[in-house]
């Protein structure tokens, strides 16, 4: 089986957080996987994220900073719109609305930031 490497570089819109423009990640992928790159914004009132989403065969991912703290959060199942988790955070997706759980909160906490998709 030949592998394409599809690679997350910290560097763009993710350098708040990168410390060395050279941090990478890889993900081998069978050659013929299409990647598609999404950057969207979101208004989180106080706050904004900047989310790219990476989708590429089986894997789906959102890669954002909160709080200057990298998020590289996979696709998991949930039973409307697009829920990503990584780490301690849940990144839930449903139209141009978002919200994103800190879980180290606990399970009846508040999100940490309820958004909308700008632009």
């Amino acid at each position: 089986m030949r592998l394409f490497f599809f690679t997350l570089a910290f560097g763009s819109s993710l350098a708040a957080f990168a410390g060395n423009a050279g941090a990478e990640i890889t993900i081998p992928l069978p050659l013929d996987t299409a990647v598609d790159r999404n950057l969207i914004d979101y208004d989180c009132g106080d706050l904004s994220i900047n989310v790219e989403y990476i989708n590429a065969g089986p894997v789906s991912l959102a890669v954002f900073a909160y709080e200057g703290e990298p998020v590289v959060a996979s696709n998991v199942l949930a039973a409307s719109g697009a829920r990503y988790a990584g780490g301690r955070f849940i990144w839930w997706t449903k139209g141009a609305d978002a919200t994103l759980y800190d879980l180290t909160l606990g399970e009846d906490a508040p999100p940490a930031a309820e958004c909308r998709q700008t632009g």
